[in-house]
């Protein structure tokens, strides 16, 4: 009789598979997340960029913008 672990992999799992997945996709929205930060940050502090021309430049929400200002204040 085969063992369990030469019967199931986790390779081939479907669950495991899906929380690969879900994994990669929180790494891409955090990368992206932090990619937003640094062009906001660079926006305001290089530039000079008012809260809503810095929204508009990086297509982000102006909450998204002041909280990375408040972030900057600290």
């Amino acid at each position: 009789m085969e063992t369990v672990s030469k019967f199931f992999r986790e390779e081939k799992d479907f669950l495991y598979r899906k929380g690969e997945v879900k994994g990669i996709e929180k790494g891409r929205e955090e990368g992206r997340e932090e990619k937003e930060i640094v062009v906001v940050t660079k926006l305001i502090t290089e530039l000079g960029f008012s809260d809503e021309q810095a929204a508009n430049f990086a297509e982000v929400p102006v909450s998204f913008v002041k909280s990375v200002r408040d972030r900057l204040k600290k």
